[in-house]
């Protein structure tokens, strides 16, 4: 909360075990760092850390969302040498885990504060995963999953990722529950979980999910990583079927 180098604005800044990423914004944070904030808030009483919370998703969604598709990007750079806010999102990609991450997130911290149907927050941050959700449903391959640069075809070398359908499936799953989204929404993610079924080993392994991915500067560079079952595969996996029992069984 206090220690956590922060972005110009700021915002937290998306520290890896490899680099610092100075000045930089992930949608990656708000899953692994501001939903704990929010959560610990609640635990210990500290509303300004909820606050902080609600801080943090608006100034990421500022400067990741992508109003042309309603898709997010994978992060931002903000110019050092520059004042206003100037900077750039590295490759423009959209990244499908990273859009996951938002899927899931929106739906569970609205939960989590218990946001009543009014709130302007709770209406702004439905209007945006509304409008992901939307693209996402057009974005969906045959299979039921999504590519790893979900608007970048296989032909051009975006492969098919468990991962982040996973994410997907329970986001829009949680979504309709909570009646954020359409209802019609429930084939998208029944196809999605179905997609992650599939990939399951006899080991209990969810395959064909991405290794850890750092900002790319290229969209080459997402497309370069490999394959394989990795922690947080696994558990996107068992989120997407426990909320696929919750709903329909």
């Amino acid at each position: 909360m206090y220690d956590l180098p922060r972005t110009t604005f700021g915002g937290m800044q998306h520290i890896t075990y490899a680099d610092q990423n100075h000045n930089q914004l992930w949608d990656d944070t708000l899953m692994m760092t501001v939903m704990p904030l929010a959560k610990i808030g609640k635990l210990l009483n500290r509303p300004h850390y909820v606050e902080e919370a609600k801080r943090q998703f608006l100034l990421h969604i500022q400067y990741l969302y992508d109003p042309q598709t309603g898709l997010f990007f994978h992060g931002w750079q903000f110019d050092d040498s520059a004042s206003g806010g100037v900077g750039h999102n590295f490759a423009r990609a959209r990244w499908a885990r990273g859009n996951s991450w938002m899927t899931i997130a929106i739906p569970d911290f609205i939960e989590l504060l218990d946001l009543p149907p009014n709130d302007g927050l709770r209406m702004y941050l439905v209007s945006v995963l509304q409008a992901q959700c939307q693209t996402l449903r057009a974005l969906q391959t045959p299979e039921g999953t999504w590519r790893t640069l979900l608007d970048v075809s296989e032909a051009e070398g975006s492969y098919q990722e468990a991962s982040a359908t996973a994410g997907f499936a329970y986001g829009l799953l949680k979504a309709v529950r909570k009646r954020y989204i359409a209802k019609d929404y429930t084939n998208v993610a029944f196809q999605a979980v179905k997609a992650v079924l599939q990939r399951i080993n006899q080991d209990g392994e969810l395959m064909d999910v991405s290794f850890g991915t750092n900002m790319g500067r290229d969209l080459k560079h997402y497309l370069d990583i490999e394959r394989t079952s990795m922690p947080y595969g696994q558990a996107m996996a068992i989120m997407a079927l426990v909320e696929f029992i919750r709903v329909f069984v």
